[in-house]
């Protein structure tokens, strides 16, 4: 019995088929592309919807058929044709999967595979009920194994090379070898067909009749249905990888831009710097030219901190790099290397004189003032210039003796610089060498307290002093505070160092008293890393306490900057501190920034107005005028005020015209020992009534629980 084929359901098989192997390949690429629950999952849904493709390719290839008698089919043969190609398409889907490809395991697979497929046609033939069964060409039966089995080592190898990647050139890659593997598929199918052989007078037994025509169509509307869900899922989860990719990858390269930039101005770090200026140095002896190392470090950013907070700090240093990138050249290296700190690394230098050009272009730039947080500000900066080669041969010796001469600027000539010179790194050395000594000097009891009186400037009386640190050294002899107090600033000591003044000011007090001496107040300098601290006001009761003395006798001297650094949790601080009957004073009236309202609110005793405006009193009129405002301003507040640094009668007569409260200075003493302190209070109260222990405890401040009548 001849059969012959309807064209178009030959076609439409074929296309049923290019479109499976473009679907095979999508969900490949899907599976190799995921791992653990997601691969698995694409492997059972990828292997139904190939399993469908392929099964509805090979039925529709049966249909095509037109024999003289109505076929019928058995269901549940057909359904084992469908179930074994879902389990060859999970098979082939599995396979996608393998990291490594091999001949030998390649083979071995397609060899599986293409069984699997010949298998699954073979099993559908049988579903067709038709007496006698249907016979095979041994020649073509066998052509169609081979041809499963080779379009089966094609398809895996296609899986394998095609599963990576979704530019448009792989797209075109999959649909050129989708149409190789529809071709393959659908002539393995027909050579199949062709070996079936049916016998005269054939006929078929009950079972499901189909219209060849109608259930081709529905089929084939299912199969690329389901092919269409699969596809557009696949691209959709590939579209999801790679925002994910893109994702990961822009993460990563903001990691590597923080890893190598500063957060704050985003200019290269350490880190980046360290590799450009190597580069650069690599290109200077290529070119024979030299580079040139500045460290900037940017003078009272500390001070600038505490008084306007870290947030003005920053816009400082934001509006500082942006200045320095507008006169600097392409060539040159910004960059950030600690808080207050920048560095720039200048290339093609060819004389001391071009590195002063760069360092003058930088300075100029500085020159205009600052506006942060709405106040204006003018920072300097103290600049250290190594040189290579002739100042180190790596970027580390260059930095460090850049360092040094920044140093040496900043403690000799703030907002200057300095080119690198030898003994700079010893003063450098000796200042770490300083640093570890004072550490000792702590423990080993090398540190004084002295006290300069401070004088009612109507009586002439000595109401209180002020305790001031000194350093006598076994070998360095007294070391000025001026040396030590910034290294004591930097490291944190002086923290410790502090504290100890003030418990030894609390004892020294005491020993007064009960040597007889007439009542004393002393007053106790707090840094802002002092006065920061949250257990402040209990280690000045513990000093108290362990001295046995009244807080009255007790005063603390506060600079505007460390009050002005966090004004609500100073104005806490200040009033437990006053609360107590510790008297409070600002010390460097005028030198920061200080708002009224919080001058207002502060519970204060005094203002002391800086020496800077005392030295020039005589004959620079603006001082004259800042003094006057000063001293009205404290009398509007009921505050007293103290002048610092009077060093001459003309200086004190010109303070009591204007109406100063007390003074202290070298006019009436410098700061002395103890001994001599209580030498020179016997000596000036000798005409004078002396002082109850009630005067000392009386206080000026709002919130005190003492007297404010009487005046001190």
């Amino acid at each position: 019995m001849q059969g012959t084929y309807t064209p178009w359901l030959v076609t439409l098989s074929i296309a049923v088929a290019v479109v499976v192997s473009y679907t095979a390949l999508s969900l490949a690429a899907r599976v190799a592309n995921s791992r653990g629950r997601i691969a698995t999952a694409w492997v059972i849904g990828g292997a139904a919807v190939m399993g469908v493709g392929i099964w509805s390719m090979h039925f529709i290839g049966m249909l095509a058929l037109s024999l003289p008698i109505r076929l019928t089919y058995s269901l549940p043969i057909t359904a084992v044709s469908l179930g074994i190609a879902i389990a060859a398409s999970a098979f082939a889907l599995n396979f996608a999967s393998r990291s490594t490809l091999d001949i030998k395991g390649l083979s071995l697979s397609a060899l599986l595979l293409g069984a699997g497929i010949a298998a699954m046609h073979y099993t559908g033939m049988a579903g067709v009920r038709i007496v006698p069964g249907i016979q095979y060409e041994p020649g073509l039966f066998l052509a169609s194994i081979g041809i499963a089995v080779s379009a089966s080592f094609v398809a895996l190898w296609l899986f394998f090379r095609l599963r990576r990647g979704q530019s448009w050139q792989m797209m075109l890659a999959r649909v050129g070898a989708a149409v190789v593997m529809g071709f393959a598929i659908t002539g393995m199918h027909y050579t199949g067909m062709a070996a079936s052989k049916f016998g005269l007078g054939s006929y078929c037994l009950p079972g499901a009749s189909l219209d060849n025509k109608w259930f081709a169509i529905a089929l084939a509307v299912f199969a690329f249905g389901v092919m269409a869900i699969a596809i557009l899922t696949a691209v959709y989860d590939a579209w999801l990888h790679q925002q994910q990719r893109d994702s990961d990858a822009a993460m990563d390269h903001q990691r590597l831009r923080s890893s190598l930039s500063d957060a704050l101005t985003g200019l290269p770090n350490r880190v980046a710097l360290v590799s450009a200026a190597e580069d650069a140095m690599v290109r200077a002896d290529r070119n024979g030219t030299q580079i040139a190392l500045l460290v900037l470090d940017v003078d009272r950013l500390k001070a600038i901190n505490d008084s306007l907070g870290h947030q003005a700090g920053d816009e400082m240093l934001l509006e500082l790099s942006r200045r320095l990138r507008s006169v600097l050249r392409h060539n040159d290296i910004l960059a950030r290397l600690a808080g207050d700190e920048f560095t720039i690394v200048a290339t093609d230098m060819r004389s001391a004189h071009a590195v002063e050009t760069v360092v003058e272009k930088v300075l100029a730039a500085l020159e205009q003032k600052f506006v942060v947080s709405g106040v204006e500000v003018h920072p300097s900066v103290s600049i250290g210039i190594s040189t290579y080669p002739l100042d180190g041969n790596s970027f580390e010796l260059l930095l460090r003796r850049a360092n040094a001469a920044m140093r040496y600027t900043k403690d000799s000539a703030r907002g200057g610089y300095r080119f690198y010179a030898a003994e700079m790194s010893s003063f450098i050395d000796d200042r770490l060498a300083l640093e570890s000594e004072l550490r000792r000097a702590i423990e080993t009891g090398e540190l004084e307290i002295h006290y300069q009186p401070k004088v009612d400037i109507p009586t002439n009386r000595v109401r209180s002093c002020e305790a001031l640190i000194r350093w006598r050294h076994p070998t360095r002899g007294m070391v000025s505070p001026m040396t030590f107090i910034p290294v004591a600033e930097e490291t944190g000591l002086i923290v410790p160092l502090g504290e100890w003044v003030l418990r030894q000011a609390c004892l020294q007090v005491r020993h007064w008293i009960d040597t007889g001496m007439s009542p004393v107040r002393v007053a106790v300098n707090l840094s802002a890393k002092q006065f920061r601290q949250a257990n402040l006001p209990a280690i000045v009761q513990s000093a108290l306490a362990e001295a046995h003395l009244e807080p009255g006798f007790i005063e603390l001297e506060l600079t505007e900057s460390a009050v002005m650094h966090d004004p609500e949790a100073s104005a806490q601080t200040l009033a437990t501190l006053s609360a107590m009957g510790v008297h409070i004073s600002i010390d460097d009236f005028g030198t920061g920034y200080s708002s009224l309202s919080y001058l207002r609110r502060f519970p204060l005793d005094k203002l002391k107005i800086d020496r800077s405006f005392i030295r020039d009193l005589m004959k620079n009129p603006d001082d004259v005028s800042i003094v006057k405002a000063i001293i009205s301003l404290a009398h509007s507040l009921r505050l007293r005020v103290v002048a610092e640094g009077v060093e001459t009668a003309d200086q004190l007569e010109f303070l009591r015209q204007l109406g100063c409260d007390q003074y202290q200075g070298y006019y009436c003493s410098p700061a002395v020992t103890p001994d001599d302190f209580a030498a020179l209070i016997q000596r000036l109260r000798a005409e004078r009534p002396e002082l109850t222990e009630a005067d000392m405890l009386r206080t000026q401040s709002r919130l005190s629980a003492f007297t404010p009548e009487v005046a001190n």
